[in-house]
């Protein structure tokens, strides 16, 4: 560990501004840490003044005389400070909806998940339509995925539309699929798959592009209603200690929501939107460029782009076959040339580009036109990035760092992936997924999120797949490939500093030191002498965003 000298000179001038308009604020009693250029620093007491950080005091610092004017003095109990956590790639939206829909996640089969759809019916029984998210076919007994017929049963007249896990398949009963106009003769759209009976029958679940044919069919939010589910999902993040998050792909009814939101000093913490490439005002909203925001408190200069779909539901485009699945190489969202085109368009207008892909081949195609396009748009500054980099060749693993990429990942994926990533792409291929080691022995930069609503976005869960590479029961023993484990101290600074440089925000941001936003949260425990293993039970205590606290 290294400690941080004291750098700031406070003249009598600023000393007197702030004397006559604000207080600064110390919190002392606790165990402070923070990153400093990769390094893990312990401090006693953190003093800020407003939203900005004035002091980092450590061990062998003097702090102020208790009488001394203008510092209001806060009792840390003996807590941990921490930076506050970044999440570099959730979906904000979607995670307020899925806190007013169904939650599947636990279902233990297709008719456990009916039934728990069933009990939420009852909860809620003026809504046209019954929505959910959280199946996971995987880890039913059955292995296969569900059929329109299990929810005909209970709902004939109704429309239900029940997302999986990972957001990238559907499962839809008749009445949605009759509204939708969906039928035996209906032809799956590109990069998407409509699964079918032996006898041509659609069986109920969409694939990818897929969905759109019966999500168009659902009733829109208004931009008010967007603003209310924003709102709810924030304040649930910032509970669990989250100061600022990464939306992974919003349109321009929700970036108007954002700022509304912004305009009216609403948001509790921070969010870096990310414009999503399939949103029909897209190409107008490319020639207007990077929207300045009115506070720190929002930024928008980033594109997301989906290049193929998951690896549960075979979504994922690899280059060879699906172990599990003979002749089937999963989906490529987009043509070549539209991949292209698209990449193209945002790096010239300024934005850097953030582009999902999960499976080998997508991750090729995608570093490949990077390479190319980074050249051509002279935009290797803007630090584009990989979101998921999932399933990686392992000759592709050291082009990350070559063309300054940043590998956005999500490491409770791991964890939860580990039921069926073998299956799906073979022991082989599995010494480049998830290998976080690979990656940072090669000089690439991690950025740490959940991806949630497909995750729990407690940043805890993700500290803890981190470090361990186990579930919540501690298995597998030892981890799951644990040579691709990291360090707490590497853990940590993927859901701050790294994260913050994936978003060109590190210098106000991602640590904690004078000059950055008095960002940062109080939790019980200190991680740095808690047992790996309970990582994932920390509790936050307090969140504090520009030295404000809003948990």
């Amino acid at each position: 560990m290294i400690n941080i000298s004291k750098k700031i000179v406070i003249t009598c001038l600023c000393f007197c501004s702030f004397s006559l308009f604000a207080q600064s604020q110390l919190i002392s009693n606790i165990h402070g840490y923070t990153i400093k250029d990769g390094q893990l620093v312990q401090f006693k007491a953190l003093q800020f003044n407003g939203d900005t950080i004035e002091e980092v005091y450590t061990e062998h610092d003097i702090l102020p005389y208790s009488t001394q004017a203008n510092i209001v003095r806060i009792d840390g109990k003996g807590q941990t400070l921490l930076p506050g956590l970044i999440d570099a790639h959730g979906h904000v939206l979607s995670y307020g909806l899925s806190l007013m829909r169904a939650q599947l996640c636990t279902s233990q089969s297709e008719n456990d998940a009916v039934n728990m759809v069933k009990a939420f019916r009852q909860q809620h029984s003026n809504m046209q339509w019954i929505q959910g998210r959280g199946w996971n076919q995987v880890l039913w007994p059955s292995n296969t995925f569900p059929t329109a017929a299990s929810l005909d049963k209970a709902f004939p007249d109704t429309p239900v539309w029940l997302v999986r896990v990972d957001g990238h398949a559907g499962w839809a009963n008749s009445a949605a699929m009759q509204i939708a106009g969906v039928d035996a003769k209906t032809i799956s759209p590109e990069g998407g798959e409509i699964l079918h009976h032996s006898d041509g029958r659609p069986t109920g679940v969409f694939v990818d592009n897929a969905m759109s044919l019966i999500t168009n069919n659902i009733p829109s939010l208004s931009v008010d209603e967007q603003q209310t589910v924003l709102l709810t999902a924030l304040n649930a993040l910032a509970a669990m200690g989250l100061t600022s998050v990464h939306d992974a792909g919003v349109g321009s009814d929700t970036i108007k929501a954002y700022q509304t939101l912004e305009n009216f000093n609403k948001l509790p913490i921070r969010v870096n939107a990310m414009i999503d490439a399939e949103d029909p005002n897209f190409a107008q909203l490319m020639t207007a460029g990077p929207i300045a925001a009115g506070s720190d408190k929002l930024q928008i200069n980033s594109v997301k782009i989906s290049a193929d779909g998951a690896l549960g539901s075979r979504g994922a485009a690899l280059i060879e076959d699906y172990s599990d699945l003979k002749g089937h190489k999963g989906l490529l969202l987009y043509s070549n040339d539209a991949l292209i085109d698209t990449i193209e368009i945002a790096m010239k207008s300024g934005f850097q580009v953030n582009t999902h892909a999960i499976g080998d081949l997508a991750n090729h195609i995608v570093l490949n036109e990077y390479q190319r396009l980074i050249a051509t748009t002279q935009s290797r500054h803007l630090r584009h990035r990989i979101e998921h980099a999932q399933v990686l060749q392992l000759s592709d693993i050291p082009r990350f760092a070559e063309l300054n990429v940043i590998a956005s990942m999500q490491a409770t994926h791991a964890t939860s992936d580990k039921n069926m990533a073998v299956d799906r792409i073979g022991n082989t291929r599995i010494q480049g997924a998830y290998a976080w080691r690979k990656l940072m022995t090669s000089g690439a930069i991690i950025a740490a999120g959940s991806d949630f609503p497909i995750e729990s976005p407690n940043p805890f869960y993700g500290l803890h797949a981190s470090v361990t590479r186990q579930d919540h029961q501690n298995q597998p023993f030892n981890g799951w490939y644990r040579k691709e484990k990291m360090n707490l101290t590497e853990a940590l600074a993927s859901f701050t500093s790294n994260a913050a440089y994936a978003a060109h925000q590190e210098s106000m941001i991602g640590e904690l030191r004078p000059g950055m936003k008095a960002d940062f949260i109080l939790i019980e425990d200190d991680i740095f002498t808690t047992p790996n293993e309970d990582m994932w039970k920390v509790t936050v205590n307090e969140t504090w965003v520009n030295g404000k606290r809003v948990h």
